[in-house]
């Protein structure tokens, strides 16, 4: 058996261990010499696959008590991704604004519904300050708090986790400095007061149509100026 295969056979079958309920959450893997005969490999193999899982926030290792299954949080996992994600180039990037478009809409009709007039507030005033800025790092970093607030009022951390991880990558690519910067920001923010006069009006339809078309318009300026990632 080949290094690659024997490494695979590992991660399979510490995989089926945990998804058929054989470990649960919080249990003790066995140690590195069972599973070395429970699955016929080496032990060096059981350890790559052990440090795959802990990277992925399946596994959590402590330094002389051995590895644990983790909480196998659907959020926590998802939020591996961007391990991948943030390596992706722009054109597949450009694939996922489809994803986001749902999820994102999705978001603000759930924000729609269960907002209350002490967070419209702070959404607003935040808007306020994003509109003032043209601090390039700063309108990033309060347009990025704007919509993380609205996915956190829908209440489903995975969701959030996902739009996050997605929103994480898209977020290297710089659009505000471009020639067209001042449009895109005039555009952006006007977007944005969309999504919150759905909100304010607690119209789950309005606020949704307004997110999606924010996503659509954004996709579509990265796809018109294509800039290069921030380093």
């Amino acid at each position: 058996m080949s290094d690659m295969s024997a490494v695979e056979t590992a991660l399979h079958g510490v995989r089926a261990l945990i998804a058929h309920g054989s470990l649960q959450p919080g249990d003790r893997l066995p140690s590195e010499g069972e599973l070395s005969d429970r699955l016929g490999v080496s032990r060096g193999s059981i350890r790559e696959a052990i440090r795959t899982f802990a990277a992925l926030g399946v596994l959590d290792t402590r330094r002389g008590s051995g590895s644990f299954v983790g909480e196998l949080r659907a959020a926590d996992v998802i939020q591996t991704l961007s391990l991948t994600i943030g390596l992706l180039p722009l054109e597949s990037i450009l694939e996922l604004y489809e994803l986001r478009r749902v999820l994102e809409a999705h978001a603000a009709s759930l924000a729609a519904a269960r907002c209350d007039p002490e967070t419209l507030a702070e959404l607003d005033e935040l808007l306020d300050r994003l509109e003032a800025t043209t601090d390039d790092e700063q309108q990033s970093a309060l347009d990025h708090e704007f919509h993380m607030r609205i996915l956190s009022l829908g209440g489903n951390e995975a969701l959030a986790a996902m739009v996050g991880v997605l929103r994480a990558r898209s977020r290297a690519y710089h659009l505000f400095p471009s020639a067209e910067g001042a449009t895109v920001k005039a555009l952006s923010d006007a977007g944005h007061r969309a999504i919150l006069r759905g909100l304010e009006a607690r119209d789950p339809v309005a606020a949704s149509a307004a997110a999606a078309a924010h996503v659509s318009q954004t996709e579509a300026w990265l796809r018109k100026l294509r800039p290069d990632p921030a380093g």
